[in-house]
């Protein structure tokens, strides 16, 4: 059972205390869902329950305090604040997969400072990647060294969760050449957070800009990535496996507004059946969507427990790394397929009056679209193939 640290954050200590915080914070969330979608207004108190619920640090070791639930309990607690609103579900997901990051790089007291941090409610986002350059790997973003202090100078866009944020983890290029990331107080002097981002979904995960203006960094609080690279690890299909859960979150949720929406809708003149829901060829496209989100859940599953499976081994080998990436990779494609088609049939089936403003229905939809933009499934598709046919290991980065 969760309990109480400080400032009425619970922390929470096994799986079920984590599904049960994610179902209040679900309860609340959905409340405001479609007042926030179409006013853009930031879901402030709703991240607030989300930390005050303890469900930011569930995934921390348990010899540093955490409960470290399952990845089949983390990605069921990622189904469910989707299901109630994808951008609240979102926006946790970078702070879950940076706390990875620091497990694999940290030293042992670095990692009691951060954990502790987020123990203590803090919320850690990410300053995302640059906006201008030639790929999302590529920094233009500088760490700099003056009279032995360190300092950072660049620009971030799609810094999801950035205005709801304590620390701000930021990329950049050590003066050696080599990546770093730092952790910085999104308070310090010389960061601004930009809430710029207008894409129309995910529209309340305060994705926008985030500006570094000569931002002094701890170098407590810098991490070498080149450590990532040191040893086999999967990273990529643990981030990967949270991106996953927010796209059958939202297909869950239009599944179910899909059949609301058939139950209000009228039959087709020609259909000769008193209720829409009789008739025949809504019947076949409803089955089509349960199957095909049904699939989605369960690889999601089966990707989750593979990833279990991984974290009682003390090291893994390149083969079983590539096979976590391979499952999540298979899941990927149902989940991003099952959010699209269910938030475009939902439209379909419930006819002209599920297109109205007021029941903001077109939501799921344009989530769906924009959220599965970030790792594009043809490319999913191409890794499933090389892996299958040539046994080319995908590459090892967050994407994949």
């Amino acid at each position: 059972m969760s309990h109480l640290i400080s400032d009425n954050v619970h922390v929470v200590k096994n799986d079920q205390d984590a599904i049960n915080a994610a179902y209040q914070v679900a309860d609340f969330a959905l409340e405001g869902r479609n007042e926030r979608d179409q006013k853009r207004q930031l879901p402030f108190a709703e991240i607030d329950l989300f930390s005050q619920k303890g469900l930011g640090g569930i995934r921390i070791p348990q010899n540093f305090g955490g409960a470290f639930v399952s990845n089949k309990t983390l990605a069921h607690v990622f189904r469910i604040l989707n299901k109630a609103d994808s951008s609240v579900g979102q926006i946790p997901q970078n702070q879950i997969a940076l706390l990875n990051m620091i497990n694999i790089m940290g030293t042992e007291p670095q990692k009691t400072f951060i954990f502790n941090e987020i123990l203590q409610g803090k919320r850690l986002a990410n300053g995302g990647p640059e906006r201008h350059t030639k790929d999302t790997k590529t920094l233009n973003t500088r760490l700099t060294i003056e009279d032995g202090h360190y300092f950072l100078e660049g620009e971030k866009f799609y810094s999801t969760g950035s205005s709801f944020a304590h620390w701000l983890a930021i990329k950049a290029i050590h003066p050696e050449g080599h990546v770093v990331l730092t952790i910085v107080n999104r308070e310090a002097a010389g960061v601004e957070v930009i809430d710029n981002w207008n894409g129309f979904g995910q529209r309340t995960t305060s994705s926008g800009t985030v500006k570094l203006d000569h931002v002094e960094v701890d170098p407590f609080l810098i991490f070498d990535e080149r450590l990532l690279g040191n040893a086999p690890n999967y990273r990529g299909a643990y981030s990967q496996l949270i991106q996953v859960a927010i796209d059958v979150g939202i297909a869950e949720a239009a599944f179910a507004d899909t059949l609301s929406a058939v139950q209000k809708a009228r039959p087709i003149v020609d259909a000769n059946v008193e209720k829409a829901s009789f008739e025949h060829y809504t019947l076949q496209e409803v089955g089509k969507s349960n199957v095909l989100l049904d699939a989605a859940i369960l690889l999601l599953d089966e990707a989750a427990e593979y990833l279990d499976e991984l974290d009682q081994l003390d090291a893994v080998t390149d083969e079983q790394a590539a096979k976590a990436s391979i499952l999540v990779a298979e899941a990927k494609i149902y989940a991003n397929d099952a959010a699209l088609h269910i938030s475009e049939k939902l439209l379909e089936l419930g006819g002209s009056r599920s297109s109205l403003s007021q029941h903001n229905l077109d939501q799921h939809w344009r989530n769906a679209r924009v959220h599965t933009l970030h790792d594009p499934v043809r490319w999913k598709l191409h890794a499933l193939g090389n892996y299958y046919l040539n046994h080319k290991l995908p590459a090892r980065h967050a994407w994949i």
